[in-house]
């Protein structure tokens, strides 16, 4: 089950967004997947819109 994450309203640069969800993740005990998260968004995203897209697989968007 994917962890909700607060993210409107919050600045929108991806890399604090990132950090905010993977903050998120590890919470919920699940720090594997915010280093998965991490490295897909750092390595495979080619644009703004697929990081989020990567993002949202990872936690649910509040």
């Amino acid at each position: 089950m994917k962890p909700k994450c607060r993210l409107i309203g919050e600045d929108g640069n991806i890399f604090n967004l990132m950090g905010i969800a993977a903050r998120t993740l590890k919470k919920a005990g699940q720090s594997e997947k915010a280093k998965e998260m991490t490295r897909q968004i750092t390595t495979e995203a080619k644009s703004y819109d697929e990081a989020l897209q990567v993002l949202m697989e990872y936690v649910d968007v509040e």
